[in-house]
């Protein structure tokens, strides 16, 4: 655990949070600043900066408490779907620096759900640019 993470206090007992699900590896707990009705936050509870830094076993204990919490906001805050949303680096707007996956709960109800995509995805990118940066990409992994 890290004295300086907000997370790892919150993990530990030491800042406050409304704890949804816990097990040995996990904490789930609710998003002070939601971007809709019950959007919260899955931790695992051993210190990890980010995406690059998480183990594996880690992650994949997350993401499975990502998946109980989401099904049970869509059947008892009856949501429409669920985002899970990861930010890795501060360019990738992560501003804290625990791994973190945020579930979101999504809503046609505007009330509910004040969360709107960044980009525009029905954007066709550049073929060549696409192919380019694939090759390279595969070529990382292989190596």
């Amino acid at each position: 655990m890290s004295d300086q993470c907000v997370f790892c206090g919150i993990v530990a007992g030491d800042v406050p949070s409304t704890r949804v699900a816990e097990d040995e590896t996990t904490y789930a707990f609710m998003d002070i600043n939601p971007a809709s009705d019950g959007h919260l936050l899955v931790v695992p509870k051993r210190h990890s900066t980010d995406l690059v830094d998480i183990p594996a076993e880690d992650l994949s204990a997350v993401t499975l408490t990502a998946q109980r919490v989401a099904r049970a906001a869509v059947h008892e805050l009856g949501a429409g779907g669920v985002n899970l949303l990861n930010c890795c680096g501060a360019t990738a707007w992560q501003s804290v620096f625990h791994f973190h996956l945020h579930v979101i709960p999504r809503y046609r109800d505007e009330a509910k759900d004040r969360l709107r995509l960044p980009w525009t995805p029905e954007v066709r990118g550049d073929d060549g640019t696409i192919t380019e940066l694939g090759k390279r990409i595969c070529t990382a992994l292989e190596g």
